[in-house]
């Protein structure tokens, strides 16, 4: 059995959220939807929910992280290319994100990273294949 991940992340703006990772090339799956949170499919088996404050709170005790001052997560995130991680990190940016930071090319990894609109940061990286025997 693959075990899935569902990542839940709090948001201050759902559409723009929902928006911004559709952006990305990312799709909303309905089922898991509503007006209180948003169920986003990065992968057969990576689900990131998108939770309004309120919603979040639902599920812990504690207050959400003020992502202006302090990080709450950073999530990385695999790519088949290079290419790849140069474009997520492209359309990003254009969806309303930025970086802070430069590509890192490390011969066997290629990585770059972006903030969404609500402040998580997302580490994307590329690693090349093991060079045969």
């Amino acid at each position: 059995m693959s075990r899935q991940v569902f990542i839940n992340l709090p948001v201050a703006d759902l559409s723009r959220s929902v928006a911004f990772f559709a952006a990305l090339g990312f799709a909303r799956n309905p089922q898991f939807s509503d007006d209180a949170g948003a169920c986003i499919v990065v992968s057969d088996t990576i689900s990131v929910m998108l939770l309004t404050h309120v919603r979040f709170r639902d599920f812990t005790p504690r207050a959400v992280c003020d992502t202006s001052k302090a990080v709450e997560v950073l999530l990385s995130l695999s790519c088949a290319s290079r290419e790849e991680v140069d474009s997520l990190v492209a359309k990003a940016i254009a969806a309303g994100g930025w970086t802070y930071d430069e590509p890192e090319d490390f011969g066997f990894m290629y990585t770059h990273s972006f903030i969404d609109p609500d402040g998580h940061g997302w580490g994307l990286l590329h690693m090349s294949p093991a060079p045969a025997p």
